[in-house]
């Protein structure tokens, strides 16, 4: 889908529209660090996709259809307004938030890392960027809730308050080394319970602090 057609999808005024730039932050959950058998990370791992890896829930064109991911429910949120490269960002930059879901070729992504080699074609693809619509971030929220099921089945179930790397410590990070802009999102982790993930899979996502509850299929 092209950029306007995302907009159109999933993004409504006073949000600002989609950058393209598109942040992803790996290991900010404890149980799913372990889960893995990596490292807790000292400072933020972050990667990223490309504008074409995004779709919203509904089914639509997937790369590598015939494998099996691993899903990854996240936190995504959205830059409000320009901020400059060393500035100081608050919670009060996030312009909306929503539930995302980071597909992964963990197969390859495997393969690739043990060669000390990028990994981007294991994150980036057509479709490994699913998102619900944007919403309002709530004011004053200690901790968000969120969930994904999977054919019915409970997979995943996070809270932002487990977060290694909370929103602030995220954003701020990233202004050490770039200017952040209007429409800029950032896949925010994702907590234990990763599992296989296939094309025609029916799957939830919740967030009752987000007023979130949407159904879609891979």
């Amino acid at each position: 889908m092209t950029l306007d057609e995302l907009n159109a999808s999933l993004v409504r005024p006073p949000f600002p529209k989609l950058s393209g730039n598109i942040y992803c932050i790996g290991r900010n959950y404890v149980d799913h660090v372990k889960e893995l058998q990596n490292e807790i990370p000292e400072e933020p791992v972050v990667f990223l996709k490309s504008p074409a890896s995004l779709r919203p829930l509904h089914s639509d064109a997937l790369a590598c259809a015939t494998e099996s991911f691993h899903h990854e429910i996240e936190l995504v949120i959205m830059v409000k307004h320009h901020i400059k490269m060393s500035e100081k960002a608050d919670i009060s930059a996030i312009g909306a938030i929503t539930l995302g879901i980071d597909l992964t070729r963990r197969t390859l992504q495997n393969e690739l890392k043990a060669k000390g080699l990028p990994w981007t074609l294991a994150k980036s693809f057509a479709g490994a960027g699913l998102l619900h619509s944007f919403q309002t971030f709530p004011k004053d929220a200690p901790d968000i809730e969120f969930s994904l099921s999977v054919n019915g089945e409970e997979r995943q179930r996070g809270h932002s308050k487990d977060m290694v790397f909370d929103f602030r410590r995220i954003l701020n990070f990233l202004l050490k080394y770039q200017d952040l802009y209007p429409g800029d999102i950032i896949y925010t982790g994702t907590p234990a319970g990763v599992a296989a993930f296939k094309k025609g899979d029916s799957f939830q996502v919740v967030s009752k602090l987000l007023n979130i509850d949407a159904k879609g299929v891979l």
